[in-house]
């Protein structure tokens, strides 16, 4: 048995590597995607007062820390004795704003700075060239959108939380502070930014600019990485709309079967279960009533597109519509599509934006609401590569007691390694040489769901590759680095 490693994969966040176990016809027998950190945050955050976690669990993540915030606060609120239609509708629309801040400019930092590098030049390219740094030099244009929508995003991160990176906005019960008049146009006309017209017209080209490339490589786009799976994600209550903030749950299999039906976020323990494995220090989520081989989902751009019944926003529901023309209104469980679905995301989170700022209630003084104390609290929400759980208990001296966090990247454990799999075995497999085109296929296939292996910050250009081949007594017959 030979075992060809690849540490560490590149252009996601956070540390991981791959092993490809393959027999002496360099026939693929099984590929694992190692998940190699402990960090320990529901550790070491027990003891500590109950209001101090959401500034405390956004040090997961430095391009999601808004994430971990408010899921973080929808729970604390509960403790607090809130459910999240109890706060005032202004505290409610500034901390959508905030998430929509937030999606915005990790969508943008994931598809101009880690995913295009691979559309552009083709998965084959010289690593040298394979980088935002070579987007930039060939498709400066394209690179200049990609930057300024970003920063567009992160300037609505810092108006309201006061940093674009671990700010303060959320505390129990509402927001700490509204929206100023000057604030709000900042946004709406200023000569310092682009404007949120701007972003939503740059999101609508990108979309095209995908449409494009789609209808140019279908056949890669169609068949790589693809395989049946769960999608999971939250609904709007009432309609069934995409949502990111406050919804129900909902999953679907790989035929478009409901296996969990729109239940309330609050009772997601009966419904959950996660599996572990000794060579990941990363869980396995799964729908206990599926059981582990059926019951784990994709989360993600891709599996909410899927499982929603529109989108509220009319420009980003048309394109809604045009992505599932592609399937012919059933599930896509093509892997390669999450840079498109994400793409409409975009366009959706612009547009909201926009609807936000012309909103009076972001200037009102309303911000803050009490209620009877609790000894428990649930906050899910849709972080920009999936679902995000947060759930707390208490003691009577305020202090966290338990702290369980079920991140995006965790539920998409499995799917990753499917992904992992699907390459393995259809470009490597029988290889009598292993390329570096090969692998980047492998990296390829895993940047697809933008993973936070760490919930820690993304890594740009190029990280050190080390591979190794070794025989079935554990001997080094072969080894590359980069």
């Amino acid at each position: 048995m030979q075992k060809l490693v690849i540490d560490p994969v590149t252009r996601v966040e956070g540390h991981g590597k791959v092993t490809i176990h393959l027999d002496e016809e360099n026939k693929v027998v099984d590929s694992f995607f190692h998940i190699v950190e402990f960090r320990g945050f529901e550790r070491f955050i027990q003891g500590h007062p109950y209001w101090e976690a959401p500034v405390m669990v956004q040090r997961l993540c430095g391009i999601c820390p808004v994430s971990h915030h408010l899921a973080a606060a929808k729970a604390i609120d509960q403790i607090v004795g809130l459910n999240p239609e109890d706060l005032s509708l202004p505290a409610q629309k500034i901390r959508k704003l905030l998430h929509f801040g937030q999606m915005f400019q990790s969508h943008a930092l994931h598809f101009f700075y880690l995913a295009s590098p691979d559309l552009l030049f083709g998965v084959d390219a010289a690593p040298s060239k394979r980088n935002v740094v070579g987007v930039a030099i060939e498709h400066p244009e394209l690179a200049k959108k990609g930057i300024l929508m970003r920063k567009f995003g992160q300037e609505i991160i810092r108006t309201i939380a006061g940093k674009r990176i671990h700010g303060i906005s959320a505390i129990p019960g509402g927001v700490h502070k509204k929206i100023s008049v000057k604030d709000r146009d900042y946004f709406l006309d200023s000569k310092e930014i682009p404007s949120i017209d701007a972003m939503i017209n740059w999101s609508k080209e990108i979309i095209d600019f995908i449409k494009n490339y789609h209808e140019v490589h279908h056949h890669w786009l169609d068949t790589f990485a693809a395989y049946p799976s769960g999608h999971l994600g939250l609904v709007n209550k009432k309609n069934g709309f995409l949502e990111l903030y406050d919804g129900n749950l909902r999953a679907v299999d790989s035929e478009g079967n409901i296996t969990l039906n729109d239940v309330p976020d609050v009772d997601y323990l009966h419904y959950f279960k996660e599996g572990v494995e000794k060579w990941s220090y990363l869980k396995f989520p799964y729908l206990s009533h599926l059981g582990r081989e059926k019951g784990w989902n994709r989360v993600g751009p891709l599996a909410r597109i899927n499982i929603c019944d529109g989108i509220e926003t009319p420009l980003a529901e048309k394109e809604r519509l045009i992505f599932k023309s592609m399937t012919n209104g059933k599930i896509n469980n093509r892997t390669m599509y999450s840079h498109w679905a994400r793409l409409i995301e975009m366009l959706y989170c612009a547009e909201m934006m926009k609807k936000i700022l012309y909103d009076d209630d972001i200037l009102s003084n309303d911000l803050l609401r009490k209620g009877t104390r609790r000894s428990e609290g649930i906050g899910i929400i849709e972080a920009p590569r999936g679902t995000l759980i947060h759930h707390y208990e208490v003691d009577d001296k305020d202090r966290i007691t338990r702290c369980n966090l079920i991140v995006s990247t965790t539920h998409n454990n499995e799917p990753m390694n499917q992904a992992v799999k699907w390459v393995a075995n259809n470009v490597i497999n029988g290889k009598a040489e292993i390329t570096e085109g090969m692998l980047n296929q492998v990296e390829v296939a895993i940047r697809a769901y933008d993973p936070c292996l760490s919930c820690a910050t993304h890594a740009l250009g190029e990280m050190p590759l080390q591979i190794s081949l070794i025989d079935h007594q554990g001997n080094l017959i072969d080894e590359r680095n980069r």
